[in-house]
């Protein structure tokens, strides 16, 4: 046995022994994908089937000691029958006290291992093992584990989706702000850094650019919805022009402008309604009394008293939603038709001061006039996201693979038209936020409290989506109008407090190129705003609750970000190319050199130019940006943190990673994108990218819920993510997603298609 193998497998056993499983099963697992069937291998399986048991992944277990069973060593063989036989009663013994769908049963990991179940050393060197009898063997093997206690009963269930449960007359326990105690806080440690008694109010700022973002964002909505619509309208009469005793429909030729403009103000007009019946029916969404969010938060009901009263308005209408994330967001389109939405989540996880400042932000958007516009387009987005969702549930149950195909495509295609439609109001989003939140300071004198409030926010959303194992359909769908994007969430809220969330923070106000990367971001960047935060809290003389220090950007070469952005600069290039090629054939037709006017008086010869550089920019960053990776340049998760928390990085910085985890996601044809794949790594959550390949029968999917070794380049941007070179199970199962080849095809596309535009007009 090598000294490598032998020092991995000591350390996967002292973790093993310490309760550390998470950190057991990735080293124990890199062992078994190095020597599987050697004796170093199978001491190493065996200690997988008990980190994975006590880790609750029973599941596991149970296929891990199906494989050694077939063992040829007899020792082996026979101790993995009896665990087998025992993990089998514990699954049904935990399916019949109330396992949830998912299969997944929660267990207590406090316990350190007994003696009992102790791996010892491995005896050095271990003998070949073969199939001779078991005396030849010097394995020494632990016994099967112990049947488990009974689960403990569940207080409150959130899986019907019924509010009705956390009403105070149906809690076995009473749910108060002195009794309740917020998960995720048991695991940062807080400075609960003071608020002001008396402050001076902050001084006014220009609400212009939001008003005029405001009202581009409807002229923005309203242009795409145009363009899809007569998309839509020109397609379908060029279907029924080609099909036989059809004709087309005339008044589909018509401009829908007018029609669309009217549609769009009676939306508008009929936004608060509408949207409670799409909230009620789809999300399950339920008055909240006054008297109950009083139990939460006496604080919140005065600040939305006093705030109400000084500006003549009536009381909102408060909702709550069955939702173990913490979310809020505000709807209407005046202030008497404002109503005030939080998720069970979010009264739950944060104190009773952070939930006043939650809600002061959301009165925020409604003085701004803002709430009406995201109204709107949350009108048109929520049910074409709904019908996404709808159309993936049912190309699931599709059992021929071309009928799920097409259904896959058609998926896709909803779902592409969701995120152009969200898209209308990225910029908005953003904007508003940074006035919320000195409104909210402004209103109840704690920039501390809003502080703990933002972060615990993004921990409890990170916190759901790794129980839950993807991204809930409601919380994508919501995403826009919440006050902290799932997006961010996924790394921010998870890596604490393995990186302080000062060390985090500082690319987000540190960076002088991070505004670059928020252009398709929903949320602005949180380093920023717990920046602009913080300013407010010196401003009333208030230490911060997190230290970031209000100092300039750095100072970075450009080199790096210039070949960042090549392909967007091959855009000017391309028209400035576009501008000399103009120029050359008017003299060369001015002299009589040559005549080729005819076809350069048309200007769609400069599409072709932009499109020539923006290719030669793909081509020339590709090799930057999917450099080689080979084993003496990989990190590891020991250098993940530094690799998150630095401010100088891009993301052309394209380091080469190896990471061990679970594999998260949505299965199904909901995810035939992508779009939802996160590796549940020791260190946190990280989002993954995967270029899926037509005609491939190796899916990601297929490996979700799966330990997986990742292997591709981590990016920091707005957000950190990986994307994927390798995907490879214990076993060995590889998947690829070929980055590099699809710029590549990419560029060459843009090419050709340039170079046909530059010769024909």
């Amino acid at each position: 046995m090598s000294s490598h193998l032998q020092s991995s497998l000591e350390a996967g056993l002292a973790a093993l022994n310490q309760g550390d499983y998470q950190s057991a099963i990735a080293t124990l697992e890199a062992v078994v994908t190095e020597a599987e069937v050697s004796p170093t291998g199978l001491q190493a399986q065996i200690g997988l089937v008990i980190a994975y048991t006590r880790s609750g992944n029973i599941p596991q277990a149970i296929s891990l000691c199906e494989t050694l069973t077939t063992s040829d060593n007899s020792q082996v063989q026979e101790w993995a029958e009896n665990t087998l036989e025992q993990l089998t009663i514990r699954r049904q013994t935990e399916t019949s006290a109330g396992e949830d769908d998912t299969g997944f049963v929660p267990f207590d990991n406090s316990s350190p291992i007994p003696p009992s179940l102790a791996l010892p050393p491995p005896i050095l060197p271990p003998p070949k093992i073969t199939s001779s009898p078991p005396t030849e063997s010097v394995i020494k093997l632990p016994p099967p584990p112990p049947p488990p206690p009974p689960p403990p009963p569940q207080n409150i269930n959130l899986g019907d989706g019924n509010v009705d449960q956390i009403s105070p007359k149906k809690q076995t326990k009473k749910l108060s702000p002195t009794s309740r105690t917020p998960a995720q806080v048991t695991t940062v440690k807080w400075q609960k850094a003071g608020r002001a008694k008396v402050w001076q109010p902050l001084p006014p700022i220009s609400l212009i650019p939001l008003r005029l973002l405001s009202a581009g964002t409807f002229m923005v909505l309203f242009w795409v919805l145009r363009e899809l619509l007569k998309w839509l309208m020109g397609t379908t009469n060029h279907v029924l022009l080609k099909l036989p005793f059809l004709k087309p429909l005339q008044f589909l030729y018509y401009d829908p402008s007018n029609y669309l403009v009217l549609l769009l103000v009676v939306a508008l007009g009929i936004s608060p309604w509408a949207l409670d019946w799409l909230l009620t029916n789809w999300y399950g969404q339920k008055s909240l009394e006054k008297d109950l969010l009083n139990r939460y938060s006496h604080e919140a009901i005065r600040v939305i008293h006093r705030y109400s009263q000084q500006r003549g308005w009536n009381f909102p209408k408060l909702s709550i939603l069955p939702i173990a994330a913490p979310i809020a967001f505000a709807y209407g389109n005046l202030p008497r038709t404002t109503r005030i939405v939080v998720s069970h989540g979010l009264l739950e996880q944060l104190e009773i001061d952070e939930i006043a400042t939650i809600y002061a932000s959301q009165l925020a958007h409604v003085r701004h006039w803002d709430v009406a516009v995201m109204s709107l387009v949350l009108l048109v987005t929520i049910p074409v996201h709904k019908l996404y969702q709808q159309v993936s549930n049912w190309g699931d149950k599709i059992s021929l693979p071309w009928g799920r195909k097409i259904v896959s495509v058609f998926s896709s295609l909803v779902y592409g038209v969701w995120y152009v439609l969200n898209s209308t109001a990225l910029l908005l989003s953003q904007l508003r936020l940074y006035h919320s939140d000195r409104v909210a300071c402004d209103t109840t004198g704690n920039p501390n409290g809003l502080t703990r409030a933002l972060l615990k926010i993004a921990m409890g959303i990170a916190k759901d989506i790794e129980k839950q194992a993807h991204t809930s359909w409601q919380l994508e769908s919501l995403n826009l109008a919440i006050p902290v994007s799932c997006r961010q969430s996924i790394s921010l809220g998870s890596t604490a407090p393995r990186i302080s969330f000062e060390s985090f923070l500082m690319w987000d106000y540190l960076n002088p190129y991070r505004y670059w990367f928020t252009i398709n971001n929903t949320h602005p960047l949180m380093g920023d705003r717990i920046r602009s935060i913080g300013q407010i809290a010196r401003h009333w003389h208030l230490a911060n609750e997190i230290n970031i220090e209000s100092q300039q950007s750095l100072k970075l070469k450009p080199q790096s970000f210039l070949l960042n952005i090549a392909p967007v600069l091959g855009i000017p290039l391309g028209m400035v190319l576009a501008g000399f090629i103009w120029l050359v054939w008017q003299l060369a037709y001015g002299i009589k050199w040559l005549n080729l006017k005819w076809i350069y008086d048309d200007w769609t010869f400069v599409l072709g130019c932009m499109l020539i550089g923006v290719s030669v920019g793909i081509l020339i960053r590709i090799n930057f940006f999917f450099p080689d990776i080979k084993p003496n340049t990989i990190q590891t998760e020991e250098r993940f943190p530094n690799l998150l928390s630095n401010p100088t990085a891009l993301p052309i910085d394209s380091n080469p990673i190896h990471l061990v985890g679970t594999l998260l996601g949505r299965q199904g044809i909901g995810n035939s994108l992508g779009q939802d794949l996160i590796l549940c790594s020791p260190m946190g959550l990280v989002k993954l990218h995967y270029i899926p390949w037509w005609g491939t029968t190796n899916n990601p999917q297929d490996l979700i819920g799966r330990q997986v070794i990742v292997t591709g380049w981590i990016r920091r941007g707005a957000t950190p993510w990986i994307d994927i070179y390798t995907l490879q199970t214990q076993s060995g199962k590889t998947i690829n997603s070929p980055h590099p080849i699809l710029s590549t095809v990419i560029a060459v596309a843009a090419t050709a298609w340039g170079a046909y535009l530059l010769l024909i007009g």
